[in-house]
């Protein structure tokens, strides 16, 4: 009988060893003794080789989907007479090794800040194949963009406007750069064609368009590049995408009588699953309906299809990695709270909010399993919880683990390659794990975890006091 306290949306699972393919990296799987693999290498060796908690990348799941999303976002645009730009967003999940392998794909990327402007640049990419986000670039970021030659400035208010055109000034550039749109659409909730989405700190409003591009072309070392959307993240619906771009679009057509908009970039934001009761379209479903509108609509407006351009981050990286964690304590909590008496069993692990806060942040839902065995016990609902001095401190809020978990039993939570790391933290001094990256049955650590001597090696007072002692030691 399911447990009252578990949401509508969870089932009790048939079978709690399952590795379901819906949210697991194309190359995890349970071997006969019943312990997790992935790609070939067991999390056994994982955990002793690196310890946990321990990010873990599918590598050729990565490439596979970053593959993926640059032919199918580009076909997508070449049945409608265009071309498309595919930029990972890096913010999902951003080291030097990622950029290698994102140039080594083909795609471009994209930046919000002037650390993950440095990351891409020492990753190896070229700097034409990088745009620049932010709504708040400090003039030391948008110089270092210029000299570097980015592609792409995205301008997100009127401000920025004279910031960028000095810089390239200064430096006698021509500089690419894009306006951002707040189209008032903001899929972030059902409301998917709500018109009162103004209120955020991002983009520039509908009707102040037309004045500030006018004013973009009044400078000589400014190239107009087109419109830039984004209308949320984490999105199952087409039905924002398409309002979105139908007010953009309006906006191109527009602005075309002053001069060239070569393209619009339609931004990111596509869903996945991660929990087995999610069911996300496919990418493909959202670049033909986003695509066919665009054709539908710049032959509406009697004006030629621009390029195109799309931001996809955790769709490429979330699913491709995963999170291993070692278990501590565990309790079985009594719940009455005025329904009838049920237990729910907290499970405690070696991590939690320091290195996935998303649950923290957002109420986020995860997957997770029993990884270093599998077992016969009847399932029972299960939290899983952190290690900080936090209640909210919480990995996976909901989902069900065998009845027999139990100390150093390994757990591995799914879809954590996006926002995983990127968001990761040192509260209560908690060190941040090592990423590993897991090919063809070998292993290669390509971050390292974090020591107690990372943590004090900003720490001035500590090293005034100890770091004679680090130096002959």
């Amino acid at each position: 009988m399911p447990n009252p306290l578990a949401p509508s949306w969870l089932d009790q699972p048939a079978n709690v060893n399952a590795i379901d393919a819906k949210v697991w990296p194309r190359h995890a799987k349970r071997r006969a003794t019943g312990e997790l693999e992935i790609a070939g290498v067991s999390v056994a060796e994982l955990a002793t080789q690196f310890g946990t908690p321990l990010y873990v990348i599918d590598e050729d799941d990565f490439r596979a989907r970053a593959t993926a999303a640059r032919e199918t976002l580009q076909r997508a645009a070449q049945k409608i007479g265009t071309e498309a730009k595919v930029y990972y967003a890096s913010k999902a999940f951003l080291s030097t090794e990622i950029v290698s392998w994102i140039n080594e794909l083909g795609l471009n990327i994209d930046v919000a800040s002037g650390g993950e402007l440095a990351a891409a640049l020492a990753g190896g990419i070229d700097a034409s194949r990088i745009g620049l986000h932010g709504n708040n670039k400090s003039l030391f970021e948008i110089g270092r963009a210029v000299t570097a030659g980015v592609g792409a400035i995205v301008i997100d208010s009127e401000q920025e406007i004279e910031r960028i055109a000095s810089a390239a000034g200064a430096q006698d550039a021509i500089q690419g750069v894009r306006l951002r749109v707040n189209t008032g659409v903001h899929a972030n909730t059902h409301d998917f064609l709500a018109t009162a989405r103004e209120d955020q700190k991002f983009g520039t409003a509908l009707a102040d368009v037309p004045a500030l591009v006018a004013k973009i072309r009044s400078h000589s070392h400014l190239k107009f590049l087109g419109f830039h959307q984004h209308i949320g993240s984490q999105i199952f619906a087409v039905e924002g995408f398409i309002e979105s771009t139908k007010r953009l679009l309006a906006l191109h057509a527009e602005t075309l009588a002053g001069g060239d908009v070569p393209e619009i970039n339609l931004g990111g934001g596509f869903g996945v699953n991660y929990k087995l009761a999610d069911n996300a379209p496919s990418l493909g479903y959202f670049a033909d309906a986003i695509t066919a509108v665009v054709a539908e609509q710049c032959a509406a407006l009697g004006i030629p299809v621009p390029k195109l351009a799309f931001e996809p981050g955790r769709w490429i990286a979330g699913p491709a990695g995963l999170t291993l964690y070692n278990v501590g304590t565990i309790k079985d909590v009594k719940v009455t709270d005025g329904l009838a008496p049920a237990v729910r069993k907290y499970v405690s692990v070696d991590g939690g909010m320091s290195d996935n806060a998303r649950p923290a942040l957002y109420e986020a839902e995860y997957h997770v399993t029993l990884a270093s065995r599998s077992s016969a016990a009847m399932p029972e609902l299960a939290r899983v919880v952190g290690k900080h001095c936090e209640s909210g401190d919480i990995v996976v809020r909901n989902d069900y683990l065998p009845g027999d978990v139990q100390p150093n039993d390994l757990l591995a939570v799914a879809v954590t390659g996006a926002y995983c790391y990127s968001l990761s933290n040192n509260y209560n001094f908690l060190t941040r794990p090592p990423v590993v990256a897991v090919r063809s049955g070998q292993s290669r650590l390509i971050i390292r975890g974090e020591t107690e001597a990372d943590l004090f090696a900003r720490d001035l007072h500590y090293q005034a006091t100890h770091g004679h002692m680090n130096e002959k030691s």
